[in-house]
């Protein structure tokens, strides 16, 4: 850029951060030095109170946390980290609503309060710089002509809302890099962590399942195995018992047999007295 690019961006930064009732007679005054320069800041528009106050918000320095978060959101989305992308979208509606109140703030203590509607419009520029380079590159130049709405904006052009100069996007310092790329290893080192972790939890469960079921099995075999002995003490008595109890059968087999010999012995000799009987008879 040339010089007069240069003092042009300085110049529209000064004039668009006073309140928009000084902002004309100012930059008319600025103007009147003449030349290709005065000619150009004669042309420069007044603000909107929305741009005017987010204005405010860049030169209180307030935008640039937003601006890392952009950067920090699209890295979660490149990474397609869900509970990355998660937390950052909770972090990014908490700031953007923080950014818009001290911006209302501001712009309180400058002698113009903010309507609603200006309000909201100036939530949706502080949102727009968060999840967009481009438009952050824009706002986080201080010259905001009016609010920047992503949803109305054509192809990404910011000319007709920015005096002077539009960048194209906010270079993100070396260290910054690399802290992305220590940022990236970290985040797939606790990826692989939370997973091991997870892996190791399942194991202590099914460890602990294990034990409990080899727990039961041992009870259940301790007592199948008490059931076996009892089962064979009680088998060996009852062998003993069948042992005495055929002894004994034979043993009465033995006095049965011998009380039928002697029976057919007292027969026999009671057959022979009766024949001699009858014999002396006649």
């Amino acid at each position: 850029m040339s010089d007069d690019d240069d003092r042009l961006d300085e110049v529209a930064a000064e004039l668009l951060s006073l309140p928009p009732a000084r902002f004309t007679a100012t930059r008319n005054e600025r103007a009147a030095s003449g030349g290709a320069l005065g000619r150009r800041i004669a042309k420069l528009r007044k603000p909107t109170v929305a741009a005017w106050a987010v204005n405010l918000l860049v030169r209180d320095g307030q935008l640039g946390e937003a601006v890392e978060l952009s950067r920090a959101l699209h890295e979660a989305q490149d990474d397609l980290d869900a509970a990355e992308l998660s937390r950052l979208g909770r972090q990014r509606r908490q700031l953007v609503a923080a950014l818009a109140r001290r911006a209302a703030e501001l712009a309180a203590e400058a002698g113009t309060p903010l309507s609603a509607s200006v309000a909201d419009a100036v939530q949706k520029t502080v949102n727009a710089a968060i999840v967009d380079e481009r438009a952050a590159a824009a706002i986080l130049t201080g010259r905001l002509t009016a609010a920047v709405d992503l949803a109305d904006l054509d192809a990404g052009s910011f000319g007709d809302a920015v005096a002077g100069s539009v960048p194209d996007i906010v270079p993100a310092p070396a260290a910054a890099r690399d802290d992305l790329a220590a940022r990236r290893a970290r985040k797939a080192a606790e990826r692989a962590l939370r997973e091991a972790e997870r892996t190791r939890a399942d194991a202590e469960r099914e460890l602990t399942a294990s034990d409990r079921r080899l727990a039961t099995a041992r009870e259940r075999s301790d007592r199948a195995g008490e059931r076996v002995d009892g089962l064979r003490a009680e088998l060996s008595k009852a062998e003993h018992d069948l042992a005495a109890a055929e002894e004994a059968v034979r043993a009465r087999e033995g006095e049965r047999a011998d009380a039928a010999d002697a029976l057919r012995a007292a027969e026999s000799a009671r057959e022979r007295a009766a024949a001699a009987r009858d014999e002396g008879d006649r």
